[in-house]
């Protein structure tokens, strides 16, 4: 028997957390010139380009913008991100990701970026399952849901945006 998908967040909801973590983001890097705001693909890179749009609105610092892509069920293969490691070295960069369930994908993109000396790393979920199976946490979050495991928390930025509990 399915049950019906239960709204965690509306489109104003997440519009709200999203102005949150970008004032979060930049009480962290007030002093920086440019902040690096690099997002996981698929979703993570949308939240990520929206947070840097609020960003953008609240203040002149300089966002470079980063697209990281992995396979999700297997993280261990190569990640492709879209700027050289150059463009990053020795500046503050925040790793965005839609939902952190386990922590492994957020983990593994981790690992790339710190092969590479930064100012600071933070990381930015709107969704934090608490379900992690690594050591990593969320720096800025929207919502800290305890779910199941067999539940699943699906982000959809499509009008209207929502996050529901399925």
């Amino acid at each position: 028997m399915k049950t019906e998908p239960t709204l965690i967040l509306s489109e104003e909801d997440i519009k709200i957390k999203i102005k949150r973590i970008a004032l979060q983001i930049l009480e962290t890097c007030l002093e920086d010139e440019s902040i690096v705001i690099a997002g996981i693909e698929k979703n993570g890179a949308t939240l990520a380009t929206l947070i840097s749009e609020e960003i953008k609105k609240l203040s002149d610092q300089t966002i470079v913008p980063v697209r990281v892509k992995l396979d999700k069920k297997n993280p261990l293969q190569s990640i492709e991100v879209s700027l050289e490691s150059s463009a990053y070295e020795n500046k503050s960069l925040i790793l965005i990701d839609d939902v952190l369930n386990t922590g492994s994908t957020l983990m593994f993109a981790a690992k790339h970026f710190l092969e590479v000396p930064l100012k600071q790393f933070k990381t930015a979920v709107l969704v934090d399952r608490n379900h992690k199976n690594y050591p990593i946490k969320a720096d800025f979050k929207g919502i800290s849901l305890s779910t199941s495991l067999n539940e699943r928390v699906e982000v959809n930025f499509e009008s209207p945006a929502r996050a529901e509990l399925v």
